[in-house]
């Protein structure tokens, strides 16, 4: 299976880091941010990767080259100014092809195991997607969602368990299908489309997960590397 990774966020909250470097090459451990995710898909197996970019593009495109360093074959999606998820993903479909393909957030630290993904991607059924769902943090993170009886994300609702969408998914094609090329979209109208229609499936992840948005949280990714923790 092809994976794709977002990195074309102009990450204001960390700024002045981000001024001179993007977000993705923030380096944790002395290994961008990034790399993690090139390493553990290429120790999945997973070797096909799409990374998009907007900011400060080029350096990104320098500092991974084909991703041969790393294991991995790397295309990349340019966009002119970034086009949110969504948009970001549809720009890309020629470049993932037809069967579903995995997306990662490039700003999160995560030991979730990328080996899951190809029978993930095998197991949709007639699911368009299935979102990866953390409890939800103690930091301002996304729409609250929640994973009903069934299995299927939904939106959190008064005596759910309150949890975050990982950044990490398996998608076919088709969910994206109803965007328009070139144009930008958010995620989450994709999802609640989704979710009406009970076409998303979900899982809980109790593992390590960070949301890489502040420099406070480069830090504490950094801390628990020397900590063993990671």
């Amino acid at each position: 299976m092809k994976a794709m990774i977002l990195a074309a966020g102009r990450g204001e909250r960390m700024r002045p880091l981000t001024d001179a470097c993007p977000k993705p090459l923030l380096e944790v451990g002395g290994t961008p941010l990034i790399g993690w995710h090139l390493r553990r898909l290429a120790a999945a197996g997973v070797t096909d990767i799409v990374i998009n970019h907007a900011w400060l593009g080029a350096m990104i495109e320098e500092r991974l080259g084909d991703g041969s360093s790393y294991g991995v074959n790397i295309r990349y999606s340019a966009e002119e100014a970034a086009l949110e998820t969504a948009g970001g993903i549809a720009k890309a479909l020629p470049l993932l092809g037809d069967e579903p393909f995995a997306v990662i957030n490039g700003d999160i630290f995560t030991d979730y195991d990328f080996a899951r993904l190809p029978a993930i991607a095998r197991d949709l059924g007639e699911n368009l997607g299935h979102l990866v769902m953390v409890k939800k943090a103690d930091y301002p993170t996304g729409r609250d969602l929640a994973i009903n009886a069934h299995g299927k994300a939904k939106l959190c609702e008064e005596g759910d368990q309150a949890m975050t969408f990982a950044g990490v998914a398996v998608y076919r094609p088709a969910f994206f299908a109803d965007l328009a090329t070139g144009q930008a979209a958010a995620l989450l109208p994709s999802f609640m489309r989704g979710m009406e229609k009970s076409q998303l499936q979900a899982e809980s992840f109790s593992g390590l997960w960070l949301d890489v948005g502040t420099v406070e949280r480069l830090n504490q990714a950094d801390a628990m590397l020397k900590a063993g923790l990671a």
